[in-house]
């Protein structure tokens, strides 16, 4: 009795309860293990075309953060040949852009928007070739040199694993989404060492406005864990970046802080301006779409190789350093954090800035496999850095009272300028701060990324968020009114009344009166000598005749009652016209026949049948919503 007893308050029967929650996070993990096999692999193959194409055929070698592990670690002799690199990021695209529009078109662009797109639109489908493609697309684009990031690349494929699986198993599309943001977070957690920005990040990043999706959190944080510790057992489990000692003691450097913001969001801006408008271009140019991720990589080539000769007269390291445009550029800004990054120039620091704006925009905005995320942090971390040196140069007594560091600055700029540029603010200053291990400049963070996002409101990087949960049609089962959608009345027919009174065309009203007094009807089908539908009166139409004063009420038959101008239902009428039906009409119920049988009637359906039908539908769609929350 005592183990029955307790059975029943832990609910472990198999369908819900304790079984339900283990199933989740078991589901959770697999998919955050499969997302970092694919992480390991992902990394690994970058590294090889980027050995093969930059290092070995240009002489390019791009710097790494300093926290960055690498699964090979080969090096050619080659010197640099910078007109090599003209060329590169072309042949990429050219391989690329192949490989997405043959085998997986929806592979194309940044990858994030289309795990966003999928989960609100396609029921969180991802089909199961999808992974690979984008893998192997996206590491083709960035070891060519193509400028973007990993996060997109990764979200992608982790998203297609969660979906895989769901399908897999046969999963509810409640279900499968979950495990689809799993993945998504699973990835960036383990690739950017971010697990907790990762999981809240998947949560986030769905929505322009402040909004979450909650039920998604704690399988993001199984399957992130997972993804994390199997990545990391390749990779090492130190920070991405590493960055001198820093505290946050002095809040008058919020102020500078604030102007610091400001100049963040307005810089998204024009990334975004400058993003979309270049892919807008090259949506209207009227040649094969495989060849114009090729462009972009000319174009990407053209911009590097004149950025480099730029900054010529400014050194040896400058030209290098504007190399940055190039792949992913982590190596750059990771210069900018280490304690000599002040020493860098305002010059160089803005042509990687905004040249990383624009070779970004020319490489994915084409049709190129990269990620929005890592460009951002290096444009927002050399334009961050440049506003801490502008305080320092025009401004440096109040810049020593206020504690300016360009460091800090430059950490500050990449949470900033992304929170906006993304609309993710909690993620994203949670991401930067396990990217660097700058845990201590958390409140200043929250202060920077709250204003950029608060003024970033009208734009985003991600054009496939929707505005809020409420917006979303995979919760179109929380908040639509109009649920009774695609449900007919055979669908409520269990709850209607199988057994009902009909009337003949001749009784009296005498008799009728006397009928009414003995059922719980309110209408009355009113039928011929074949049985077949005449007409419909109801309780009122009868209390006229009753009250008559004029005695015609002792010659009534049910024909005089009837109402010939109402047309029955069929089992096939959707619901939604069924209470359009009753809405205009007076009846509180209305027949029902069989469109095999149009003049027979086969049941009365009440309104009540229809409002529990509803409720049952919104109960079950709510249930199905929430059946995998953990």
């Amino acid at each position: 009795m005592k183990a029955a007893s307790l059975s029943t308050k832990l609910d472990l029967s198999p369908s819900k309860g304790i079984w339900e929650l283990g199933r989740g996070i078991v589901y959770a993990m697999i998919v955050g293990a499969m997302a970092g096999v694919l992480a390991i692999a992902f990394q690994g193959l970058r590294e090889v075309v980027s050995y093969y194409c930059l290092d070995r055929l240009a002489g390019y070698r791009p710097n790494a953060p300093a926290g960055e592990e690498h699964l090979l670690h080969w090096a050619s002799s080659t010197p640099l040949r910078v007109w090599v690199l003209l060329f590169v990021p072309a042949i990429g695209g050219l391989v690329a852009g192949w490989l997405v529009y043959k085998f997986a078109p929806e592979a194309e662009g940044h990858g994030t928007d289309a795990a966003i797109d999928a989960y609100h639109n396609k029921r969180g489908v991802v089909r199961g070739r999808v992974p690979f493609v984008k893998m192997l697309a996206s590491a083709l684009t960035l070891g060519t040199g193509g400028s973007g990031g990993q996060e997109g690349p990764i979200a992608h494929i982790g998203a297609g694993c969660g979906s895989w699986l769901a399908t897999k198993l046969k999963l509810t599309d409640a279900e499968r989404r979950s495990l689809m943001a799993a993945g998504l977070g699973a990835g960036i957690g383990a690739l950017f060492h971010a697990p907790l920005a990762g999981a809240i990040f998947a949560t986030e990043v769905l929505y322009r406005d402040p909004d979450f999706e909650t039920e998604n959190l704690i399988p993001a944080l199984f399957a992130t864990t997972v993804a994390y510790n199997v990545y990391s057992m390749v990779f090492g489990f130190q920070h991405l970046f590493i960055v001198p000692d820093m505290r946050f003691d002095n809040p008058y450097q919020l102020m500078p802080l604030t102007v610091m913001a400001v100049v963040m969001a307005l810089a998204s801006l024009l990334y975004v301006k400058c993003f979309y408008g270049i892919h807008g271009l090259f949506a209207k140019l009227n040649v094969p779409r495989v060849l114009k991720p090729v462009i972009g990589g000319v174009a990407t080539g053209v911009l590097g190789v004149t950025a480099y000769y730029a900054l010529w007269a400014f050194g040896v390291e400058a030209p290098q350093e504007a190399l940055g445009v190039f792949s992913v550029g982590y190596g750059f800004l990771q210069e900018v954090l280490n304690p000599q990054g002040s020493g860098l120039l305002v010059s160089v620091l803005l042509v990687v800035g905004f040249g990383k704006m624009l070779t970004t925009s020319l490489t994915i905005g084409s049709g190129g496999s990269a990620g929005v995320f890592a460009p951002s942090m290096v444009i927002g971390g050399a334009l961050g850095a440049v506003v801490g040196l502008a305080f320092q140069q025009w401004l440096p007594d109040l810049s020593a009272w206020w504690g300016v560091r360009v460091d800090v600055f430059a950490i500050l700029g990449m949470a900033s300028f992304f929170a906006a540029a993304a609309n993710t603010p909690v993620s994203t200053l949670i991401m930067v701060s396990e990217m660097t291990g700058s845990y201590e400049l958390l409140l200043p963070a929250m202060w920077v990324c709250a204003l950029a996002y608060l003024i970033g409101r009208g734009w985003t990087i991600f054009s496939e968020q929707v505005g809020s949960r409420i917006d979303s049609p995979a919760h179109r089962g929380d908040f639509v009114l109009d649920v009774l959608e695609g449900l007919t009345v055979r669908d409520a027919i269990s709850r209607a009344r199988h057994q009902f009174r009909t009337v003949p065309l001749d009784m009296p009203l005498s008799e009728i009166v006397h009928m009414i007094t003995d059922t719980q009807q309110t209408c009355f089908p009113v039928v011929d000598a074949q049985g077949w539908f005449y007409g419909l009166f109801e309780l009122s139409d009868v209390r006229q005749f009753l009250y008559d004063s004029g005695g015609v009420g002792d010659l009534a038959v049910a024909q005089d009652l009837a109402r010939t101008e109402d047309v029955p239902l069929t089992l096939q009428t959707d619901l939604s016209s069924a209470i359009g039906q009753f809405s205009q009409g007076r009846y509180e119920e209305l027949p029902v026949v069989d469109q095999a049988q149009p003049n027979k009637i086969i049941a009365l359906l009440r309104r009540q049948d229809v409002i529990a039908t509803y409720s049952a539908r919104l109960l079950a769609m709510r249930k199905d919503q929430k059946s995998f929350s953990i």
